[in-house]
């Protein structure tokens, strides 16, 4: 009885101080648990921005730089306008506007030129047929033709042509009245015809020019404005990006060439017209004038003068 109890008492001595030793190590075993369970969120939270960021990224990279489109369209120019875009143009589209500039100021040049020679030539021609009509002999003829009131007018030209060939022929020792009348008027015929012959090319001057440029202005501008659109591309390509701020300055800097060719052909064909018609109701002036002349001076050799 007594060696059980001492037996029982031993057996709970020993499982206390098996207690006592093994509660320090699950202790120890248990502690490092929860900073791991902790840890876990704080790696997934971790995780999180990483991964917010990643978007973030990519929207930058799909978003183009600033800097560079406004180095692809000249700087950032705000509102384009002519002037300005004339200034960021490829030089070989400049040239081209600078030309088509010129010619159409040539152009308006020659149209006061001519408006002020046609509107003087109106006036000196009106004023010679009153005096020539007033004549009564070919001396008279012969000295308003060759006054200097009327030198360089093709009429009166005609004109001093046909006194000079009859006062020759008089020189010559030829009755310019009698025999040899049918003669004499051929040959003044001749003289006036030759003179007639040179009043298109006398009064043409300039039309070349204005034919030149109404039919070759919008060729050249259209150069300009393939040029341009050309050059334009390489740009996009070079830039690598598709943003209409880097395309519309090109484009619209070429087709300004485009406009400036028709804004320098549009007059140069109206006044090339305009021109071709006085030239052609002063060349009907000229033939009906030529026949007044003949039948004036034929009657002068009827009456032996």
């Amino acid at each position: 009885m007594l060696d059980s109890k001492k037996t029982n008492i031993l057996l709970a001595m020993a499982g206390a101080a098996v207690l006592m030793a093994g509660s320090p190590a699950l202790a120890q075993d248990a502690a490092p648990a929860a900073p791991a369970a902790a840890a876990a969120p704080a790696a997934d939270a971790a995780a999180t921005p990483a991964s917010t960021e990643a978007p973030a990224a990519d929207a930058a990279e799909t978003q183009e730089d600033p800097a560079s489109v406004k180095e692809a369209t000249g700087g950032g120019h705000g509102k384009l306008t002519p002037i300005g875009m004339f200034m960021i143009a490829h030089p070989v589209v400049k040239i081209v506007m600078a030309g088509l500039l010129l010619a159409s100021i040539f152009s308006w040049t020659l149209l006061l030129i001519k408006l002020v020679e046609f509107g003087s030539l109106k006036k000196a021609t009106a004023n010679f047929l009153d005096a020539f009509r007033g004549a009564r002999t070919l001396a008279d003829i012969r000295r308003v033709s060759t006054s200097e009131e009327f030198e360089g007018n093709p009429l009166a030209d005609m004109a001093a042509a046909a006194t000079s060939e009859i006062e020759v022929s008089r020189q010559a020792g030829l009755d310019v009245a009698g025999a040899n009348r049918g003669s004499t008027v051929h040959r003044v015929e001749t003289a006036v015809a030759a003179v007639q012959s040179t009043i298109g090319g006398r009064l043409s001057g300039g039309q070349q020019f204005l034919a030149s440029v109404g039919s070759s202005g919008p060729f050249i501008g259209l150069f300009g404005t393939v040029y341009g659109i050309m050059n334009s591309f390489i740009g996009i390509a070079e830039s690598n990006t598709t943003n209409l701020a880097v395309v519309a300055p090109g484009i619209a800097e070429a087709l300004l060439a485009t406009g400036i060719g028709l804004f320098a052909a549009i007059p140069a064909v109206i006044f090339y017209n305009y021109f071709s018609t006085k030239i052609a109701a002063y060349g009907t002036q000229a033939d009906g004038f030529q026949a007044e002349l003949l039948n004036t001076i034929s009657r002068q050799l009827d009456k032996g003068a």
